[in-house]
């Protein structure tokens, strides 16, 4: 018998309430955080912050969904952010889709367009000014090459 896939919505893990973790969390499938959190967040899926839950963090995921907690850091979501009453955030948020409820209470700057992907590095050292003299065989540079 084959595994059944777990749906979007199922959570694959869950940090309860009374539970303090401080450190890097990476996941794939949907996170429930219902304690206290610290540290860096990273997911290409869901993240949920529960009622009474309380997370200094940079958020770095696909969906971030507030649904009571407090969040204290920035939140980058590729899809989407929900903030949920009486959800808090003190912290920028960077989305293509974003939703605030009534009731809520938001510190920061938003901002709604799509991510973009880091670009790599441009090159060090001063840009080539020309092409370097090319030598015919006979001490001579080649014109033109």
């Amino acid at each position: 018998m084959e595994p059944v896939p777990a749906s979007a919505t199922e959570i694959t893990a869950l940090l309860g309430r009374g539970t303090h973790f401080e450190g890097k969390l990476s996941f794939e499938g949907c996170v429930r955080l219902d304690g206290v959190f610290k540290g860096e967040i990273r997911s290409d899926d869901t993240l949920i912050i529960g009622d009474g839950a309380e997370v200094h963090a940079e958020i770095d995921v696909a969906t971030v969904i507030v649904r009571g907690g407090a969040v204290y850091g920035n939140i980058r979501a590729r899809r989407s952010i929900e903030i949920h009453a009486p959800g808090k955030v003190v912290g920028n948020l960077h989305s293509p889709s974003l939703f605030i409820d009534r009731g809520v209470a938001f510190q920061g700057i938003c901002r709604m367009d799509p991510l973009e992907e880091p670009t790599p590095p441009e090159p060090k050292g001063p840009p080539p000014t020309s092409a370097p003299d090319i030598d015919d065989g006979y001490g001579e540079p080649l014109l033109g090459a």
